[in-house]
């Protein structure tokens, strides 16, 4: 019959090397927080002569900064005509035209009429708006 003496110095054995393993493990891991530095080496050589590129290669200066100019005119092919002029608004009623009032729409009548007659313009989609001349 084994005794329970013998059965747990295994266990504690086992529990032993495993938290002597866990710590070896995070002091590995927290010793190595050095970047790693790892080189390219082209050449050739025999042990006390080496033939090659120099171990650091030459420091390259960053781009030069060109900032934007102050303020950019567009070429002058891109402007404007010197006699362009913004159109009319619209048309203008003359002193002597009459002018149909219906609601929100408003244009020039094409005949005379007398003040105050009925007359119509034409909406969205040419349905007749009535309204009163002037």
């Amino acid at each position: 019959m084994i005794t329970p003496m013998i059965s747990t110095t295994p266990q504690l054995l086992r529990r032993s090397i495993g938290t002597v393993a866990l710590v070896a493990a995070l002091i590995g891991c927290f010793a190595a927080t050095s970047p790693a530095s790892a080189r390219v080496w082209i050449g050739f050589g025999f042990p006390g002569m080496y033939v090659g590129p120099p171990a650091y290669p030459y420091y390259y200066p960053p781009p030069a900064y060109y900032p934007p100019p102050a303020s950019y005119a567009p070429p002058a092919s891109y402007a404007p005509q010197q006699s362009y002029a913004p159109p009319d608004a619209g048309v203008a009623p003359s002193g002597s035209g009459q002018i149909c009032n219906a609601g929100s729409y408003t244009c020039p009548m094409d005949q005379p009429v007398a003040s105050g007659s009925a007359c119509y313009c034409l909406g969205n989609g040419g349905a007749h708006m009535w309204g009163h001349a002037n």
